[in-house]
Formats: structure tokens, C-alpha cells, sequence
């Protein structure tokens, strides 16, 4: 094993008349990747019924499946629920923390969160004025710290950051410039290079572009299924040399 495959995908927004229309499509994934990661909005309004619809229409997935909610997942207040039906589901649910899956002898380590907007260097908010305002930046603030420590948290050979708001304003190119506040922040791109990435996958930004880099040199890529036409795609991520000789 010389990488890694990573299918990825993000925005499905399932709802009541998706039943089966997932399935199929997902049907053959675990012959092409090695972990499905699943960058958020995966129901429609947010509510428990759309996940249970989401998860069994991942029923035939036969690899380790992770994801992040997204702000869709966070509309109906029902985030617990529905965190504890993917999770008994077999979709291990990352908000604010990591794990570490064993693939041939290779360790993956994948932290998430779901993130929030503030905007990007030199057109972002600040931590100043309004309670409001001060209360939306600290907590993209939070979300950004909280991914920065499970990515340090985790001792994987290679890891990867999921999040549902986007790290860079790379991926945003094609959404109108004055809702790029509210696509995505900064804060996650250095919580994504303090945290040692090797890769970044994010979606919301449905008419974005779907390649980024971090300021450190991360790729970025938003996995919007608008944005990259297709069910999944799969990403090959290096494993460091040492590892494979183990």
C-alpha cells in the first residue's frame, strides 16, 4: 500500500423523497477508496428521520465512514439525535475530536469540526463591538481551536481535517464575494497547518471551486457534490515510507 484512497463527498442534503437515490451510486465505493469521510449537510432541514434516511442509504458502504454535520444538520436543534443515530449506525461523528483507523498496516488519523464563518485574512471580522458580533467570531474561534487539538491529539503515520465551512478562500471562487464571511474563516486554515494536515477536505460553498491551498501548504478540497459532479470523489494520500516498512 504506497496511498492511501479517500472517497469524500459533502451537501447531499437528504430529506423525505431521497429514499434510494444514494444507495446506488455509493453501491461500489469500497472497491475504489479505503474510508468514505463526509464533509456535512447531510440532511436537508436537520432532522433525525433525513439521517436515519441518510444512513441507510450508506447501508451498503463496506469501509470506515466519518463525517461532520453541517449548518443544514444544525436546523431542526436536533444535532444529539442526530449524532447518535449515525453512530449507530456505524458513522463515526467528529465535532471537535479525532480517530485513528488501522489500514494495512498504515494508521489514518481524521479529525472534524464543523466549523463557521468569520471570513479570511484581511476581509474578516473581529473579536470587537457588538456582543453579537463578539459571540460569532469567538465561536468560530472555538470551532478552530477545537479542530486545531484533535489534530494534534492524533498519532496517525498521515491525517486529514474535515470540516463543513471552508479553511480558504480558494474553494469559495464562483460564490458572490460578499457571503464569503459566511462560507467559511481563516481560523480553520491555521487550526488545519498547526495541526499538521496532509490534507483538508470541507463543502457548504456549493458553487465553489473545488482545489485550495492553506497558507502552509495544505491542499484544501471542497467536496461539495455540486461542486464536483459526482457522487465522491477519491482522493490517493501518500503514506510516509517509514510506515510502510513497519
Amino acid at each position: 500500500m504506497t496511498a492511501v484512497r479517500v472517497a469524500a463527498f459533502g451537501d447531499v442534503h437528504v430529506g423525505a423523497d431521497s429514499v434510494g437515490r444514494l444507495s446506488s451510486s455509493l453501491a461500489d465505493l469500497g472497491e475504489s477508496a479505503d474510508l468514505l469521510v463526509v464533509a456535512g449537510d447531510l440532511t436537508r432541514c436537520g432532522t433525525v428521520e433525513e439521517a436515519a434516511i441518510f444512513a441507510s442509504e450508506l447501508g451498503s458502504v463496506n469501509v470506515p465512514k466519518l463525517a461532520v454535520l453541517g449548518n443544514h444538520d444544525y436546523h431542526g436543534d436536533q444535532a444529539a439525535g442526530i449524532t447518535a443515530l449515525l453512530e449507530g449506525a456505524g458513522v463515526v461523528v467528529l465535532e471537535g475530536r479525532g480517530t485513528v483507523i488501522d489500514l494495512h498496516g498504515a494508521t489514518v488519523g481524521v479529525a472534524g469540526v464543523k466549523g463557521f464563518g468569520g471570513g479570511f485574512t484581511g476581509a474578516s471580522g473581529s473579536d470587537f463591538g457588538e456582543p453579537e458580533m463578539k459571540a460569532f467570531m469567538r465561536h468560530s474561534r472555538a470551532a478552530a481551536d477545537a479542530l486545531a487539538a484533535a489534530l494534534e491529539g492524533l498519532e496517525a503515520d498521515v491525517t486529514i481535517a474535515v470540516t463543513h465551512y471552508s479553511p480558504v478562500p480558494d474553494t469559495l471562487a464562483g460564490e458572490r464575494l460578499e457571503i464569503y464571511p459566511f462560507l467559511g474563516s481563516s481560523y480553520l486554515a491555521e487550526a488545519v497547518d498547526r495541526g499538521g494536515a496532509a490534507l483538508a477536505l470541507h463543502g457548504h460553498a456549493h458553487n465553489g471551486t473545488e482545489r485550495g491551498t492553506t497558507p502552509g501548504g495544505v491542499p484544501v478540497r471542497n467536496v461539495a457534490v455540486p461542486v464536483i459532479g459526482a457522487a465522491y470523489h477519491v482522493y490517493a494520500l501518500e503514506v510516509p515510507d517509514p510506515a510502510l516498512a513497519r
